[in-house]
C-alpha cells in the first residue's frame, strides 16, 4: 500500500516512539476490509515498537484502535487514513508512543481536568485540507484526558450513516450523538465549544507574585497575523521581552490561496508566509502562545491579561493586531469550500480564477470594486445583491454599467454554494420577488458583504467606531495609556497585509518610546 519513499520516512519518524504502540482491529466485514489489513501491515512493520492485534469484537470491519503500553488511549479510525488522514494516523501513533503533544500549555491543563465522558466522532473526506487540523485535535484531547475519547469516520465508506447523520460537508464533528460543529475549526475553536457545554474546574496553583519582574512581559502582542508579528519582532530587537498571543498563527493571511502583492517577494502562498512568520518569532526567540483566546485586559500601569484557559499575564504594554474577519453568508458549501473555489480577497486570489466564471456576493463599495477588479482577469462576474440596488457610490456604477463581462443581479438572495468534491461548480440563489430559485454555474464565488473586526473582547476598553474598529492615532496609540492597535482590527485605511506589516513596526517603536518615558 505504501510506497517505498513514504514507508522510509514513516521508518525516521518512528524512531521517535519511546513507549510500545498497539493498534487492535475489530472483527468483522467490509468490501475494503483487505486493503486496511494490508495498510496496518505496512505500518507496523516500520517499527518493532508498534504492533498489530486483531481483536474479536465485532464491528463493521473497518475501525480500529490506538493503545498506548496495552492502554487505550481514546483514538479510534473508521476507515483507512490515506490523502490527508495520513499524517492524522502518524502523529496518533508518536503521541500514544511518548512524543509531545503540540498544543498550548494552557488548552491542555484545562481539557485534562473536564470530567464528563465526552464521546467525539469527526465525519472526513480523505481529500479535506481542513480536517485533519480538527482530528488531530481532538485526538490529543483524547491522550490526555480518559474521559475523552474520538473516532475519525471516512464519510466515503459510511454514506448511509452521512445520509441518516445529513452530512453536507466536512469535517463535520458530532459530540456523544449530536452535532457539535462543522467546518474548519482550529485548536482554539474546539477548545472554545467545550468551555460553552462545560465548565473547567477553578485551578489550584498558587497566583503569581505580581510585584516579580521575571513574571512581568515589557510587550504583549495580542494576534499573530503579518501586523502582530512585524510588532513582536519589532519589540524583541528593542531587547524587549516579548509575548504573543494568538489563537492562530498567521490569522486570516493563512487561508490565503496565494499572495503576489508583498514587495521584494514575487509570489507566496499563505501557508509559506505563515510558516516564515513562526520562524522569525523563533529566530528572535519570542515566547508565544498559540491556540488561545483572550477574554479581556485589565488597564492599569500593569496589564493584566485573562485568557480562556483560566491562565493569566502580566504586562506593561500591550499590541492589539487581531485582525479581522471576513463576514461570511452562512450557506451551504461556503466554509468546507475556502480556497477551492470560495475566496474573500480579490486582489489575492483574482489572479487564479483568469478567464473564468465567478461571482460576486455583495453590492456595496468593497462587492461593486471587487466585481470591477476581477472583471479584468476573469471571463465573467456575476453582482448578486440581496437588496433592492446595488448600494455602491455613482462613480462605481457607472464603471460596472460599461464593463460587458459584468451581469448584476438585485434583490437575490444567496442559499447555496454548489460544489463536487474537489471544488466549486455554481451558485444557488432565490428571487425575492418570485420566490423561485436558480442555480448560476461557476468556478468561483468571492464574498465581500463586509469585515467584522476581531475587537469584541476590548469594546469596553478602548474606544471603537461604529464599525467595531479600534480607532489609533498616526503612532497607533488607542485612548488606553499603554495600549497600542495595529493592522485590520483598527481603523487604518486599505487592509493589505503590506499595510498591517508597516502599522505593527509603527506600534512596536511607540511601545518602545512609552516604556523609555514611563521608566
Amino acid at each position: 500500500m505504501l510506497d517505498e519513499s513514504t514507508k522510509e520516512q514513516v521508518k525516521q519518524y518512528f524512531e521517535r516512539i519511546n513507549n510500545p504502540v498497539k493498534i487492535r482491529l475489530y472483527s468483522g466485514v467490509h468490501e475494503k476490509r483487505e486493503e486496511l489489513v494490508a495498510f496496518l501491515k505496512d505500518i507496523v512493520s516500520l517499527s518493532s515498537k508498534v504492533s498489530l492485534e486483531h481483536s474479536e469484537e465485532k464491528n463493521d470491519g473497518l475501525r480500529f484502535a490506538i493503545f498506548s503500553e496495552d492502554k487505550p488511549t481514546g483514538i479510534e479510525f473508521s476507515g483507512i487514513p490515506m490523502g490527508h488522514e495520513f499524517t492524522s494516523l502518524i502523529l496518533a501513533i508518536l503521541q500514544s508512543g511518548g512524543n509531545p503533544i503540540k498544543l498550548e500549555e494552557g488548552i491542555l491543563s484545562a481539557v485534562s481536568k473536564l470530567k464528563e465522558n465526552l464521546y467525539f466522532e469527526t465525519f472526513i473526506s480523505l481529500d479535506c485540507h481542513n480536517c485533519p487540523e480538527v482530528v488531530q485535535t481532538l485526538n490529543s484531547f483524547a491522550l490526555i484526558n480518559p474521559t475523552i475519547s474520538h473516532n475519525m469516520i471516512d464519510g466515503a465508506m459510511y454514506p448511509d450513516l452521512v445520509k441518516e447523520k445529513n452530512i453536507q460537508g466536512v469535517p463535520a464533528v458530532f459530540l456523544n450523538g449530536k452535532r457539535f460543529l462543522s467546518g474548519k475549526a482550529e485548536a482554539s475553536v474546539i477548545f472554545d465549544k467545550l468551555l460553552e457545554l462545560y465548565s473547567v474546574p477553578e485551578s489550584n496553583e498558587e497566583t503569581k507574585d505580581l510585584s516579580n519582574p521575571s513574571d512581568i512581559y515589557d510587550v504583549t502582542v495580542i494576534g499573530g497575523g503579518p501586523s502582530g508579528v512585524t510588532a513582536a519582532v519589532y519589540s524583541a530587537r528593542k531587547g524587549l521581552k516579548t509575548l504573543v498571543i494568538a489563537d492562530r498563527l498567521g490569522g486570516q493571511v493563512k487561508d490565503t490561496l496565494g499572495i503576489e502583492n508583498i514587495i521584494s517577494l514575487p509570489y507566496t502562498t499563505g501557508p509559506e508566509l505563515t510558516h516564515v512568520l513562526s520562524e522569525q518569532l523563533d529566530k528572535n526567540q519570542i515566547k508565544k502562545k498559540e491556540n488561545v483566546r483572550v477574554l479581556k485586559i485589565d488597564p492599569g500601569n500593569l496589564k493584566t491579561i485573562h485568557l480562556n484557559t483560566g491562565e493569566r499575564i502580566v504586562t506593561k504594554t500591550v499590541i492589539l493586531s487581531t485582525g479581522a474577519k471576513w463576514r461570511e453568508l452562512n450557506v451551504p458549501g461556503e466554509k468546507e469550500f475556502v480556497g477551492k473555489g470560495v475566496a474573500y480577497c480579490p486582489h489575492c486570489d483574482g489572479p487564479f480564477f483568469k478567464d473564468k466564471d465567478v461571482a460576486v456576493v455583495g453590492g456595496g463599495n468593497s462587492g461593486v470594486e471587487a466585481a470591477l477588479d476581477l472583471s479584468g482577469i476573469v471571463k465573467s462576474v456575476t453582482l448578486i445583491e440581496f437588496g433592492d440596488k446595488l448600494n455602491a457610490d455613482k462613480v462605481l456604477l457607472d464603471k460596472v454599467a460599461q464593463s460587458p463581462n459584468i451581469k448584476t443581479l438585485v434583490k437575490a438572495q444567496t442559499m447555496e454554494i454548489q460544489t463536487n468534491t474537489e471544488k466549486v461548480t455554481g451558485l444557488t440563489y432565490k428571487n425575492r420577488i418570485s420566490e423561485e430559485s436558480e442555480t448560476i454555474p461557476l468556478d468561483g464565488v468571492f464574498v465581500q458583504i463586509g469585515l467584522v473586526p476581531n475587537s469584541s473582547f476590548v469594546k469596553d476598553l478602548v474606544t471603537t467606531n461604529r464599525f467595531g474598529e479600534i480607532l489609533v492615532d498616526e503612532k497607533c496609540k488607542t485612548n488606553v495609556d499603554g495600549i497600542f492597535a495595529c493592522g485590520d482590527v483598527t481603523n487604518t485605511p486599505y487592509k493589505q497585509i503590506i499595510i498591517a506589516m508597516g502599522e505593527g513596526a509603527k506600534a512596536a517603536i511607540s511601545a518602545f518610546e512609552y516604556l523609555l518615558h514611563a521608566a
